[in-house]
Order: C-alpha cells, then sequence, then structure tokens
C-alpha cells in the first residue's frame, strides 16, 4: 500500500487544470486499490488530485483543516468538495475554527505525517502564503519524506 499525501496550486486556469489532471493520472497509474492519497479536498489541484485517486481505484483521505474550511472556498468548488467529502474512506479533523494560514501548514503538516511519499503540483516559486505549496514540500524534504513534483509543460498560474 502507497500513501501519497498531495500539496498543490488553487486558481489553476482550465487549460492548465487538465495538464495538471493528465500529469497526475501518469504519476499515479499502476496503483490502483493499493493507492491511499491524503488531501485538504481544496479547489484546483487538490480536487482533481482526489478525483484522480477514485477513478484509478484507490482510497481517499480527507484532512480538513477547520470548521469553517468547506465555507472559506469559492462557492464555485463546494459541490466538488462535498462529493468528494462523501467518498472518503476516512476524515482527519484538525482543531481548528477558522481556515487560516496556520491551520493550512498545520494539515499540511498532519498528511505528511501518514504519508510515505508527497506529490506535489507546484511551479517551483515560493509559497505565496504561509501554508502554501512550497511550505508542505519543504517540511516534506526536511523529513526526508520522498516528494513528486509535477508541473507540466505549458503549465501557467493565474
Amino acid at each position: 500500500m502507497s500513501r501519497i499525501a498531495f500539496t498543490g496550486h488553487r486558481g489553476l486556469p482550465p487549460e492548465t487544470a487538465e495538464l495538471v489532471d493528465g500529469a497526475i493520472r501518469e504519476a499515479l497509474a499502476g496503483q490502483g486499490a493499493l493507492l491511499v492519497g491524503l488531501s485538504c479536498l481544496a479547489d484546483g489541484a487538490d480536487q482533481i488530485f482526489a478525483r484522480a485517486v477514485l477513478d484509478l481505484g484507490g482510497s481517499l483521505e480527507a484532512v480538513v483543516p477547520a470548521e469553517d474550511y468547506r465555507e472559506a472556498l469559492p462557492e464555485g468548488a463546494h459541490r466538488a468538495y462535498d462529493e468528494l467529502y462523501e467518498h472518503a474512506a476516512r476524515v482527519h479533523r484538525l482543531p481548528f475554527v477558522e481556515s487560516t494560514s496556520e491551520s493550512h501548514l498545520a494539515a499540511g503538516r498532519r498528511m505528511l505525517d501518514g504519508a510515505d511519499e508527497l506529490l506535489a503540483v507546484w511551479d517551483g516559486l515560493p509559497a505565496r502564503g504561509v501554508g502554501g505549496t512550497a511550505d508542505v514540500v519543504a517540511e516534506a524534504v526536511d523529513r526526508g519524506i520522498p516528494v513528486h513534483v509535477v508541473w507540466p509543460r505549458g503549465a501557467h498560474r493565474d
């Protein structure tokens, strides 16, 4: 069984989201039912990863950073969040009330606590805020957890 934590950028343009979807599926190919994906189910790359895990026959574990996390996501991401949350085999809730940079960083660390590796959809740039993709990648590197970075050719962020 392979436990893969995930971190990735939010707010991906549609053409980048499509490229990222293909790259994630390629990275996860062949793992099937032995795959356990850990994700916060945020809009963007997190939801793409979670959907790929389920489509490939893996098991999904949701890490919820705070009580108001869902409401803090863009409204357009709520339906996909709800659907993926309902399909999670396990849910890990952190003890934060507000969805903040602190709770997001804690969620990244919580995912790494139970992971064999980290899959990151990352453009290689510094985090735009505390708890961002670059911070979770740095934490994984500090812990000696293998990191697989996905940033397909032609991908860009807004």
